[in-house]
This record gives C-alpha cells, sequence and structure tokens, in this order.
C-alpha cells in the first residue's frame, strides 16, 4: 500500500466534504520554500484542495513542508531500498532452498543450485525472517483473556507472507481454516497495492471470522511515504481520515465510498472483497464473530475498514466484530473521526485494542499536536522493552521527535540488543532471535524506533503481558477522550 505520487486534480470529489491531497512528484526545492511565505496553499501545483483555500499557520504550512520533503526523499530512494530487501531476503531463502551451508557447496560443485521461489511455502520476506514464528503459543488457551491479541498478532505477522505461506500456516500450524488471500487494486495507484487474508478460528466453542490486513513493507519507500503523508479527505458525518489508507482500502476515483460498485467491474477492492465474504461466511453461521487486526499500516486499515461499514449502515455485519487489534498503527484520522469510531464500537460492544511497543516510530505519525488534524482515540495498551504495560491516555513521547527523550531512547536501544541475546534463556527457546531480527537492533541504535516497529516485539508482548491488561471491556478502552 503506498501513498499517491501522481496528480489527483482529474478525480471526482464530490463524495467527500473537504479534501487536501500532497502530490509531491515533480515539486521542486524553490516550490517548497514558497509554500512557507503563502498563506494561499490553493495556489501550489503540488497541492490539491479547493480554490482559495487558506492556511495562516506557519507551522502548520511548515509540517506540510517537511511531509512533502520526506516523500521526495523516499521517492528517491524507492529503488536502491527495494534492491536492498531483495538483497537481505535473497540470501536466508537461497540457503533455506539449498538445504543449508554443506549442501549447497555440494549442489554447486554438482551444478544443482536451486534459486529460491518467492510463491513457495518456505519462502520468507524480510518480515518474516524478522520473526520466524509460525505457531499460536498453545500455553495461551481460549479462556485466557490474551487469546485474541495473541492470535491477532500472529495474523498481522502472517500477512506479509505470500499466499502458500500463509495457507499453510494456517491449516498445518494453527489447525484452521483458511478462507482466502485477496491481492486488491487501488483504483488511485493503478496497481495491486493491498493484500489481505481471512481464516475461521473454530477451535473454540464458537466460530471466530479472521480478517488481517497486510502492512508496511520495511524495504518499500513507497509504504513508508504513506506514514509522513498529511493527505486527507473529510469524509461527512465520519470526519478527516487519512487518504491514503482510504485509497488502499477500496476508494473509487469516479465514485467515492458506493454502497455498492457494478458487477461488471472484474478488479478487486479490498473492502468490497472482504464484506462479500464475510456476508457469504456468515451466512452459513449466523453465530460467529470477526477478528480484525493488521500491523503498521495494515492496523490502520483494520480500524477504516468498519468505519467504512457504518457508513453503509452495514448493522449486520458490525454487530458481529468481536474486536479490532491493532499493532504499531499511525494516525488515521481526526478528532470528529475519533468520536465517530468510538460512538460504532460502543454502539456494537466491539473491543479495540490498540498496541504501541515502547518507542515504535509509527504509532507516533502522522504527528499531533496543535496545528495538526491527526488524533488517536481511545486507550494505548502501552508496553514498556520489559514488556510490562499500561494502558494509557496516549503513548509517552507521543510525537517521536524530543531532545528530552533522546538519551533514554538510545539507552533502551542499547538495552534491546542486549536482551536479543539473554531473552532465549529467561524465556525459552521459542523467544530466540534471528541475524536479521538482530540486525534491526543493530540499526536501532541509529534509529530507535525502527526496530521497535518489528513485528518480534508485539509477538512478544501478547505472550509474556500481563492477562490483567487484556481483560478490559469494549466501552472501559474507549472511555477516554480523542487525544
Amino acid at each position: 500500500m503506498a501513498t499517491e505520487l501522481t496528480t489527483t486534480t482529474t478525480c471526482n470529489k464530490s463524495f467527500c466534504q473537504d479534501y487536501l491531497l500532497l502530490s509531491p512528484k515533480d515539486v521542486g526545492f524553490l516550490d517548497l520554500i514558497k509554500l512557507l511565505f503563502s498563506k494561499n496553499i490553493s495556489h501550489r501545483k503540488f497541492i490539491d484542495c479547493p480554490d482559495g483555500t487558506v492556511e495562516e499557520s506557519f507551522s502548520h504550512r511548515f509540517i506540510i513542508f517537511i511531509s512533502i520533503l520526506a516523500q521526495k526523499v523516499l521517492h528517491l530512494v524507492n529503488k536502491p531500498l527495494g534492491w536492498l530487501g531483495d538483497a537481505i531476503e535473497f540470501g536466508p531463502n537461497f540457503f533455506d532452498a539449498n538445504g543449508g551451508f554443506l549442501k549447497l557447496l555440494l549442489n554447486l560443485l554438482s551444478g544443482k543450485l536451486v534459486l529460491p521461489n518467492k510463491e513457495s511455502p518456505e519462502f520468507l520476506t524480510a518480515i518474516g525472517l524478522w520473526d520466524i514464528r509460525r505457531d499460536l503459543d498453545n500455553r495461551i488457551k481460549h479462556e485466557d483473556p490474551r487469546y485474541s491479541s495473541a492470535l491477532a498478532i500472529m495474523a498481522a505477522k502472517s500477512a506479509y507472507e505470500n499466499q502458500a505461506y500463509i495457507q499453510e500456516t494456517v491449516e498445518k500450524h494453527w489447525k484452521m481454516e483458511f478462507l482466502g488471500f485477496f491481492d486488491c487494486w487501488n483504483d488511485y495507484e493503478e496497481d495491486y497495492t493491498t493484500q489481505v487474508f481471512m481464516w475461521s478460528d473454530n477451535t473454540g466453542d464458537d466460530e471466530l471470522i479472521g480478517v488481517s490486513f497486510r502492512g508496511t513493507s520495511p524495504f518499500n519507500a513507497k509504504d513508508w511515504s504513506s506514514d509522513v503523508d498529511l493527505s486527507w479527505y473529510h469524509l461527512p458525518g465520519i470526519g478527516k481520515v487519512h487518504a491514503g489508507f482510504l485509497k488502499a482500502l477500496g476508494l473509487q476515483k469516479s465514485q467515492g465510498w458506493p454502497k455498492d460498485i457494478e458487477a461488471d467491474d472484474q478488479k478487486p477492492y479490498a473492502y468490497y472483497e472482504i464484506r462479500k465474504k464475510l456476508k457469504e461466511r456468515l451466512e452459513k453461521n449466523p453465530n460467529a464473530k470477526i477478528l480484525v487486526t493488521g500491523h503498521s499500516l495494515g492496523a490502520a486499515l483494520a480500524i477504516v475498514f468498519p468505519a467504512v461499514l457504518a457508513h453503509h449502515e452495514e448493522t449486520d455485519l458490525l454487530s458481529k466484530i468481536e474486536g479490532v487489534y491493532t499493532f504499531g498503527q499511525p494516525r488515521v484520522g481526526d478528532q470528529n473521526f475519533g468520536e465517530y469510531m468510538k460512538k460504532v464500537l460502543l454502539t456494537y460492544g466491539s473491543r479495540y485494542h490498540r498496541f504501541v511497543y515502547c518507542n515504535d516510530l509509527v504509532p507516533r505519525v502522522p504527528f499531533d499536536n496543535s496545528d495538526l488534524l491527526f488524533k488517536h482515540f481511545g486507550d494505548c495498551h502501552y508496553y514498556d522493552s520489559f514488556y510490562k504495560g499500561q494502558v494509557l491516555p496516549e503513548e509517552p513521547n507521543k510525537n517521536y521527535f524530543s531532545i528530552l527523550a533522546f538519551i533514554p531512547m538510545f539507552t533502551n536501544a542499547i538495552w534491546e540488543l542486549v536482551r536479543s541475546f539473554i531473552i532465549y534463556y529467561k524465556n525459552g527457546p521459542e523467544y530466540s532471535e534471528t541475524f536479521t531480527c538482530r540486525g534491526w537492533r543493530v540499526i536501532g541504535l541509529l534509529i530507535a524506533g525502527l526496530p521497535a516497529h518489528g513485528p518480534q516485539d508485539y509477538v512478544n508482548l501478547t505472550r509474556l503481558g500481563s492477562p490483567e491488561l487484556f481483560k478490559l471491556s469494549s466501552a472501559d478502552h474507549l472511555t477516554n477522550g480523542v487525544k
């Protein structure tokens, strides 16, 4: 899922009340400088907004300046970053495909080298190499309040892998039913940018249907640019919502969010495909419940999904949502959106657990201050580097960049690197960290919040965190206002 880097002026925007869309592809540095000294931002060719839009606040214009500059840099490094990711993925998968180092040497001598197959159930992406665990923790049973959260993060982590890997994980490791993998179209990017899979958990008393959205690829600069993009649409009655997330979920260029799309359109859109599949499944078992999850950008899609269901008055589906579990979720909307979602989730009795591990950078973007509209809502389930949890109104150091937090963050990054070598002895072999994971820990000595975003620590906190913190009811974690 990527941010839009091309002009959007030809797209129908009648579906929204207001909009601000940033298109940094062709902007020059002089154009950016002019933005800082011009209140009429509608005159800027790289900003698409209603004619006559004025932004009085210099600090807000400066934040837009930083957002576009960051997206420009990320766009420039997109290809080399992708090459780096391919190289990192190739090595371990190459060794694995050839049966390890010794057999690789034999294959080399005999001319029988095997190249990695990206579609095989053994192939691992950079995220999969970060944390190779596939099995659920068999000590966490259905009656354990951690069960749904622990299942959700494993699904959110698995969503980064290919269909064959996911299906084998669900069927052979979880002993559950695989319901489908969906590679979905983004109408604005004109590409298949959104992936999501579904499964059915019948291991308990009642069926639980899972929906897991894929998140940020660590070596895809377009994915990261979505995290710093400030583009939004104001949906009537809902509020302002991050434009990139709406597009990835299935926003239509010509129609916005129609309740139904043309049947002859063969391209799959995430929202419509998942909604259709859920309805079909619930026809077979009306008593089933739904779990929605995701990590990173996938987490953002997980919380926007029920918002669109509510927009379409899909009350039957909403009443079946047991909970939305997000991990490392960026901010997705403004205060009005937060109030709207609080009302929706409370009305239908759905849990919303937003997990944040330690110094994770992504939940702290897009930035939230008096000049910006993006806000989290509800409680934050926050865990430190000892996996000690608290339920807080907001994660500490909510905008990440803080002089006061600089030394504590990097001291903590050193501890996380040390911990990677000793956690095996303290908690058991299933907590052993891979070389890839430790490599990210080293990078954390330079950018403290980057390795904290990985799946390893989110899996750990759901397994090692106190069960008491997972007992909150749907009402308890939504009583706080929008921060």
